[in-house]
C-alpha cells in the first residue's frame, strides 16, 4: 500500500471532509427549504480549506525548528481565523443587527471540521517527531 506523507494525508482528509459537510449542509438546508447558497457559504468553506491548509503547512515546516512553541503557533492559526471571520463575515451577518443560527452554521461548521483535523494532524506530527528524536 502507498505510505502518503502527513501533509498528503491532511490536505486529502481535509479537502474529503469539506466536501462531505457542505453536500451534507446543502442537503439539510434543502430538505429544510431553507435558502441554499445564503449566508456566505461557499466563501466560509473555502476561506476555512484555505486557513486550515496555510496554517497546517506552516505548522508542518517549522516543526522541527519551533517544536516548543508548536501550541502558541497552533493558537496563533485559531486567532488568524476569527480575524478573517470578524473581518470577512462578522459585517454582513450583523448588518441586520443580529447573527441567525444559519448565519453561525454557515461559518462554524467548516470551522470545526478544520479545527478537528488540524487539532488531529498537528498531535499526530508532534507524536512523529518525539518518535523521530527518541
Amino acid at each position: 500500500m502507498l505510505k502518503r506523507s502527513l501533509p498528503t494525508q491532511f490536505y486529502l482528509l481535509l479537502a474529503f471532509l469539506l466536501l462531505f459537510s457542505f453536500g451534507l449542509h446543502i442537503w439539510i438546508l434543502s430538505y429544510k427549504d431553507l435558502p441554499i447558497f445564503d449566508n456566505l457559504i461557499i466563501r466560509s468553506y473555502l476561506v476555512n480549506a484555505l486557513l486550515a491548509a496555510t496554517i497546517f503547512f506552516l505548522l508542518y515546516q517549522y516543526r522541527k525548528r519551533l517544536k516548543s512553541q508548536m501550541g502558541f503557533l497552533f493558537m496563533g492559526g485559531s486567532f488568524l481565523k476569527f480575524i478573517f471571520f470578524f473581518l470577512l463575515f462578522y459585517p454582513t451577518y450583523k448588518s441586520d443587527g443580529e447573527m441567525s443560527g444559519l448565519e453561525f452554521a454557515s461559518f462554524f461548521v467548516p470551522y470545526l471540521v478544520c479545527l478537528f483535523l488540524e487539532t488531529f494532524f498537528t498531535s499526530k506530527m508532534l507524536k512523529n517527531l518525539d518518535e523521530s528524536t527518541k
